[in-house]
């Protein structure tokens, strides 16, 4: 390799082994493979296949089931980490992280809408999807893919296109990374750094129905250059908080007549922020860096400057379609004032993610990422703080399954970049009406189902 290869006993096994997650600390993989190019990745491939070594493939190592590691060999791209701008593209290389991809492009006077999380790497962002903060105005990740390069299981190396591999890029706008092969580089359109303002409003619990159900109202009838979520919380011995915050791609006096309508349903805020701010700042402000430069917005095995920690969390996701009937909201209310009293020195929430906008103008057969009528992507998380690795706390799973029962009968699926290993029918759920395409094309590409886990497509 021209990378490095690090095994067990190597001092730098403990790092280069952990994901994000803390969870999964317990992990050991038999090597993990930091591949400096396509060659490196090549090689690693067949030598898995011809000892019949597991893999799995790992960029920014958030997966929430803990896929981008397993027994095997872990084949790691975040060497491939560059960001190259030719006219109206940019050339990403897969283990690039998303404060790295913010802030070069942006020095260049220009982005692509991607995730909000700095530790993120493009690739499994883009694979699955890819929401964020600009989804509403410029699309999905995977909309403003414009080719990539990727090692298959055979370990050819191709360039997958609309007019080349058209299967293979069909399915990698969606399709989940670690599926199909081992992508290593991308192209995206770029689009000009938009101005934008951000904004913050809060309530007290009290009003938290008002909200709630004005919120879902409102997005769905909101200027496409309006991102927003809405966010329950349950904060300790703070009490549930209720807050709606959001970035918006224009300037403050349109944003306060965007806001209006929504204030109007809801109630006045208690607390409110909305304002202009420069692009790289506001990127920086959704990453949760406020303060922070970009060389201290990451963990500190990412740069010597990390100041950023891991996290020991677990998580469900739901798609709806529509605004939550009131006694569907009720129950989401109940579950946050449940754990409030039940888990004070835990973290939950509940958080709706704007869809629409210019994810919802693209048909739902033309990528792999079927949700293209979603209003919003719901997640469920708890966190918490533990000194080793362990189960996630007494009542966490429980509380997670019951809301997600609670709900079931009001989504239309989940979202596939917050892979729940607790969910039923999940291929249906991530993938609905393009699950039989996205098989076959499995089939044809990995008979042999090389790149397996727990929620793989398996193959036709």
């Amino acid at each position: 390799m021209s990378g490095r290869l690090v095994l067990p006993g190597d001092s730098a096994y403990g790092v280069a082994a952990q994901l994000y997650n803390e969870r999964f600390d317990d992990a050991r993989p038999a090597a993990i493979a930091f591949c400096a190019d396509p060659v490196d990745v090549q090689r690693t491939l067949s030598f898995a296949r011809t000892w019949g070594v597991p893999l799995a493939v790992r960029s920014g190592g958030h997966s929430y089931g803990g896929y981008s590691v397993g027994p095997g060999v872990v084949v790691g791209v975040t060497a491939m980490a560059s960001v190259e701008v030719t006219g109206p593209a940019a050339r990403v290389g897969a283990g690039t992280r998303l404060v790295d991809l913010y802030s070069t492009l942006a020095s260049t006077g220009l982005t692509v809408p991607g995730g909000s999380c700095p530790t993120v790497g493009i690739a499994g962002l883009a694979l699955g999807g890819g929401i964020g903060v600009l989804g509403r105005k410029f699309g999905l990740t995977a909309d403003n893919l414009r080719s990539l390069q990727m090692v298959t299981p055979d370990s050819r190396l191709v360039t997958c296109s609309p007019t080349a591999h058209e299967d293979l890029f069909w399915a990698s706008r969606g399709g989940g990374g670690g599926n199909f092969g081992v992508v290593t580089s991308f192209e995206f359109s770029v689009h000009p750094v938009p101005d934008v303002a951000l904004f913050t409003l809060e309530w007290p619990w009290a009003a938290a129905p008002d909200v709630l159900g004005a919120w879902q109202l409102w997005i769905g009838q909101a200027p496409t250059e309006l991102w927003s979520n809405c966010q329950l919380l349950s904060q300790g011995a703070a009490g549930p908080l209720v807050k709606v915050t959001g970035v918006f791609c224009g300037d403050a006096g349109a944003l306060d007549a965007a806001l209006a309508p929504l204030v109007r349903t809801a109630g006045s805020p208690s607390y409110r922020f909305a304002g202009p701010e420069a692009f790289p700042k506001a990127m920086l402000v959704e990453a949760g860096c406020e303060g922070l430069t970009v060389e201290q917005c990451r963990l500190p095995a990412q740069g010597p400057a990390g100041a950023l920690e891991r996290s020991r969390f677990a998580a469900k996701s739901l798609v709806v379609d529509e605004p939550l009937p009131s006694p569907a909201a009720a129950a989401v209310l109940a579950a946050v004032e449940g754990f409030q009293a039940q888990a004070p020195g835990l973290g939950g929430a509940v958080v709706f993610d704007a869809c629409g906008g210019a994810i919802a103008e693209v048909p739902s057969a033309a990528t792999a990422f079927v949700h293209r009528r979603a209003l919003a992507i719901v997640q469920m998380a708890v966190s918490w703080s533990a000194p080793a690795p362990g189960p996630t706390p007494a009542g966490t799973a429980g509380w997670l399954a019951q809301l997600g029962a609670d709900l079931a009968p009001h989504a239309t699926g989940a979202y596939q970049n917050y892979v729940d290993p607790t969910l039923d029918d999940w291929a249906t759920a991530y993938y609905g009406a393009n699950l039989p395409r996205l098989r076959r094309i499995k089939r044809a590409v990995d008979p042999d189902d090389v790149f397996r886990f727990a929620q793989s497509i398996p193959p036709a």
